[in-house]
């Protein structure tokens, strides 16, 4: 499916890249933007990936490889042909969302970032996909966009922020915000 013998081809030297369909963008267009912003999002992954227990690690790997389809999605302008996201990876997120959710109580305040290393990384990743939805979002105000490509990543900021709480403990360990704490 896919062959990469030539990484170094100096055909980004101007500024502009190639999209799926040969298009020619400037490396700042908004495309390419979004691109770049779930790249970055797996890239912030394998680093979660590597304090994550087994079955976390399984659940962000997934992750990884549907951000590969994310990727490839958005590479082919509109919404056919290629390879695009589909409501069933959404909801195997929303799925494991709920799952792990089961296992955590409610909470009684906004969580601030931090707590075991792990869900720190997490929060961090949960950013880094709430940047990559917005530009995503962007993106589809200007031109066509598959919608389950906008779902896919909110689900997933959602997916972060629980993992963050399963890693601290189903919640035990969570930081809280206190309004005012410190007037």
């Amino acid at each position: 499916m896919v062959k990469l013998d030539v990484i170094t081809t100096r055909g980004g030297d101007g500024g502009e890249t190639s999209l799926g369909d040969g298009t020619r963008l400037r490396k700042d267009a908004l495309r390419i933007q979004a691109i770049g912003e779930v790249d970055e999002l797996n890239s912030v992954l394998g680093l979660l990936r590597l304090q994550a227990d087994a079955e976390a690690d399984a659940m962000l790997a997934r992750m990884q490889n549907d951000l590969f389809d994310l990727g490839a999605d958005l590479c082919m302008p509109g919404t056919e042909g290629g390879l695009r996201m589909s409501a069933a990876q959404c909801l195997r997120l929303e799925r494991e969302v709920a799952a792990m959710n089961a296992a955590i109580p409610p909470l009684r305040s906004f969580v601030l970032p931090g707590g075991t290393p792990a869900a720190a990384h997490a929060h961090l990743a949960r950013t880094v996909a709430r940047r990559a939805e917005r530009s995503v979002v962007a993106l589809a105000a200007a031109e066509p966009v598959n919608p389950e490509a906008v779902r896919w990543l909110n689900r997933a900021s959602d997916h972060l922020f629980v993992l963050s709480r399963r890693f601290n403990g189903n919640g035990a360990g969570d930081v809280l915000w206190v309004p005012g704490g410190n007037r």
